[in-house]
C-alpha cells in the first residue's frame, strides 16, 4: 500500500478507518477485527525508499477500492432508509418532501 508513511496511503488509511468508525457496533475502534486485519495489511505491505513493489501499489488500489465500497454503500442505506417507499402519499406530503408548497397555501 504503498509505504504507510506516504501521503496518499496515509490519506486512505484515515479514509477506511472513518467510514469503519461510522459503520461499527463497538465503541473502541481498535477492538474491530476488521481494522486490526486492515492496519496488519498495511504493514506487512510496507516498502521502503529503495524497494519498487508493484504490490504495495496493488494493495492500495485496493485499499482505496474497498473505502469506496464502504461508503457507498453506507450512503445507499441512508438514502434509502430517507425516501424509502411508505405507500401512497399525498400530493401535499410528495410536495412538502421535494420542498414545494401548495398554490393554496399562504405564502409567509
Amino acid at each position: 500500500m504503498a509505504s504507510i508513511t506516504t501521503k496518499p496511503a496515509l490519506v486512505t488509511l484515515r479514509q477506511l478507518l472513518s467510514e469503519l468508525r461510522k459503520q461499527s457496533s463497538t465503541k473502541k475502534l481498535a477492538e474491530n477485527q476488521m481494522v486490526q486485519y486492515i492496519l496488519s495489511q498495511y504493514r506487512k505491505h510496507q516498502s521502503t525508499d529503495q524497494q519498487l513493489c508493484k504490490a504495495a501499489e496493488e494493495m492500495h488500489y485496493k485499499a482505496k477500492t474497498y473505502y469506496h465500497y464502504l461508503h457507498s454503500s453506507r450512503q445507499y442505506k441512508e438514502i434509502n432508509v430517507e425516501f424509502k417507499g411508505k405507500g401512497e402519499r399525498s400530493v401535499e406530503e410528495t410536495a412538502k418532501m421535494v420542498g414545494f408548497k401548495m398554490p393554496h397555501d399562504p405564502k409567509p
